[in-house]
């Protein structure tokens, strides 16, 4: 086992040169000319390998959350889902800060909240909110929510994002605000449901009343950094908001062309590489 924790580990830090000829062309930004170094996810075929490499990356998302200041005590889960037991998922240690968390301390844990890979308990609203998630959506691979300063304050709005940007267009139509069970903490597993029904074909939710989460059924990279996105975004509205002056929104079908391009999963995956290549240099202690 030592020997494949090994190589993949050490595939996180090698340079990607990309092939057009063997790498599908899902995004405008994907160069033409073969060679050049970019961003690449690597085709694995051991399980043990893939399992490893998904594990590293909630790591690496959870330490992208605390460089973003997104810690509030115990508050704020990610999770993914286990690539051979689709029923199971990794999520983060309780009471264990996003800048502390490393692939030895993340937990495996079932939709009833048990935990079966670990030494550390479960978050019980992580738990109630994302394993009916998880569960309710098969399609849906890895969530993020955190208690963040500017998505918790536009929350208590009740409204959804308007496309005031570029990067505000990303969600246009492509997230939903919650009502139900607003402002209540949701640590009873009736709670889990009724919010879980509102993630159909949408990769972003405000939950009035309490915060932002992102979900993906492409990849934690792509969840987590849609998450700093959003936050990002509420951020500018409420600034925006504060002028009192009436915002020029981006026309409709301008706004769908910019979420297409750079609003996908791949996009989100993306751009999360940028900071995943700066934490593999800098806090190497993440894949202890």
């Amino acid at each position: 086992m030592s020997a494949l924790l090994d190589k993949i580990t050490a595939g996180a830090r090698r340079e990607y040169r990309h092939d057009p000829l063997t790498d599908p062309k899902v995004s405008i930004y994907q160069p033409d000319q073969p060679g050049l170094v970019f961003p690449g996810r690597p085709r694995i075929d051991d399980v043990a390998l893939e399992r490893r490499y998904l594990k590293e990356r909630l790591a690496g998302a959870c330490r992208a959350f605390a460089r973003q200041g997104f810690d509030y005590g115990f508050a704020g889960h990610l999770t993914i889902r286990d690539p051979e037991r689709p029923h199971l998922y990794w999520t983060n240690p309780m009471a264990v800060h996003f800048r502390q968390v490393r692939v030895s301390n993340l937990i495996l844990v079932d939709h009833r909240g048990r935990v079966v890979e670990g030494d550390h308990a479960v978050n019980r609203a992580g738990f109630v909110l994302h394993a009916a998630v998880h569960e309710a959506h098969p399609d849906i691979v890895a969530m993020c929510h955190a208690h963040t300063v500017f998505g918790t304050a536009f929350a208590a709005l009740g409204q959804p994002l308007a496309p005031i940007s570029q990067d505000a267009a990303a969600f246009f139509e492509d997230h939903v605000v919650i009502n139900d069970e607003a402002g209540q903490v949701a640590v009873e597993e009736d709670a889990g449901p009724k919010v879980a029904d509102w993630f159909k074909g949408v990769k972003a939710a405000i939950h009035q009343n309490h915060g932002l989460f992102t979900a993906s059924r492409n990849s934690i990279e792509a969840a987590a950094f849609w998450f700093i996105a959003l936050e990002r975004c509420c951020q500018q509205q409420l600034l925006v908001q504060a002028t009192g002056v009436a915002p020029r929104l981006v026309p409709p079908e301008r706004s769908r062309y910019s979420r297409e391009h750079v609003g996908s999963e791949y996009i989100g995956w993306l751009h999360f590489q940028t900071i995943w290549n700066d934490l593999v240099r800098t806090e190497p202690d993440l894949f202890d």
